[in-house]
């Protein structure tokens, strides 16, 4: 049958990505392909124990359907944390509980963006967050990066080219996929700049508390002066990603608005999920979970690190991430990633080939390394494997 798609739907349907981690699971390959948490720092016992709380106590309520902006007591201790954590200073009715990052991504853009409508990114991007865009329509523009992430003065450059631009989207926080870092004054000037503008700044920020070394940096929501910033988050990173539960941070009236494009979305994120999660964190300490996770990323970071510097040829850059999940490499000369990524394969190793996560112009020789979901033999031999295979390619 000739199905009559809408326009969001895309033209094609081979899913690069899904046929290279579908590659990336085979068994024998060492996969630095995924974006997973590490599955054994999930708090399981803990968990368990608040929902069996959660039954005894609220099991009718919890099993009901509840408000779209999300349960009362869980928007209380996010805003609590964000004060305290993040130095953004906000009440529950500036939050929404979101079905995961993806939901708050999909809604905001459903909510802002027109066919044509101009959205700026960082170059390269979280490749997902481009689809949802390219879905509604959207013309994406690429800013320039440099190792401190999204460069002030490109940005600038790109909205006086697209003064009608509608949002600026960034990951401030260990990049996802190049592990950078937004400075504070950077932070400042973009949050200056979207007030100058009168754009919407999407701050995605689902990898903030897992910093493992350098000073902790404000969000670019602390320095938003007149709501031009939404601020995204989620526990899929501090928690677990199949509980999918995430939130924004906005100004009252955006909150309102999101609320009623949620009700047509989901009526409400999963109402159980909601209660066991303020049930653990009002009868544990967060924090001390996420150090044990930040401590264990730190040490398959460093170890992922030390290994390229001592195995891959000269001449190949890496970046090096003060927290999150990923390490971006670029092989000098003109390599075809896609290339490199299949000898890799041949080698029983693979990575995420940099081209998905550029919106417009490609630079070749580029990808993402996880590091998060590997055991530390894993990366010793993963690393030593590509290594061989990058060399392979740098000599043809």
């Amino acid at each position: 049958m000739d199905f009559k798609f809408s326009n969001r739907v895309p033209k094609q349907n081979n899913d690069v990505v899904g046929e290279i981690l579908k590659v990336a699971g085979d068994p024998k390959i060492i996969s630095f392909a995924g974006g997973l948490p590490a599955p054994e720092l999930f708090p399981v016992n803990e968990i368990k124990k608040a929902s069996d709380k959660v039954f005894s106590k609220h099991g009718q309520d919890a099993l009901q359907y509840t408000a779209s902006i999300g349960n009362s007591k869980l928007r209380q201790l996010v805003a609590n944390r964000m004060d305290s954590h993040k130095h953004i200073n906000c009440k529950p009715s500036n939050i929404c509980i979101t079905t995961g990052s993806e939901q708050s991504i999909d809604l905001i853009s459903k909510m802002m963006i027109n066919q044509g409508d101009v959205v700026l990114v960082e170059k390269p991007t979280y490749l997902c967050a481009l689809d949802v865009f390219r879905s509604y329509g959207a013309k994406i523009v690429g800013v320039d990066m440099d190792e401190n992430g999204m460069k002030a003065d490109s940005l600038e450059t790109a909205l006086q080219n697209y003064p009608n631009a509608k949002l600026i989207y960034t990951i401030p926080n260990f990049q996802n996929p190049t592990g950078r870092t937004m400075p504070t004054n950077r932070r400042k000037e973009v949050a200056d700049l979207a007030s100058k503008y009168d754009v919407m700044v999407m701050e995605d920020d689902p990898y903030g508390e897992i910093r493992y070394s350098g000073k902790s940096i404000d969000p670019i929501k602390h320095f938003d002066k007149d709501g031009h910033v939404i601020y995204m988050s989620t526990f899929s990173k501090i928690l677990a990603p199949g509980m999918r539960l995430g939130w924004i941070i906005a100004d009252e009236k955006f909150v309102n608005m999101f609320v009623v494009m949620k009700q047509s979305a989901d009526l409400h994120s999963d109402n159980l999920s909601q209660y066991i999660v303020a049930q653990y964190m009002e009868d544990n300490n967060l924090d001390l979970h996420i150090q044990k996770i930040r401590d264990a990323y730190h040490r398959r970071a460093s170890m992922m690190l030390k290994e390229i510097d001592k195995q891959f040829p000269r001449g190949v850059k890496h970046s090096n991430p003060e927290g999150g999940m990923f390490i971006w490499v670029e092989v000098p000369g003109n390599i075809n990633t896609m290339e490199l990524f299949k000898n890799c394969v041949k080698h029983n190793v693979s990575f995420v080939p940099g081209e998905p996560f550029y919106p417009d112009e490609i630079i070749p020789g580029t990808f993402r390394l996880n590091f998060s979901n590997m055991k530390d033999d894993q990366i010793h031999e993963g690393i030593h494997r590509m290594a061989d295979a990058i060399s392979e390619m740098i000599k043809k």
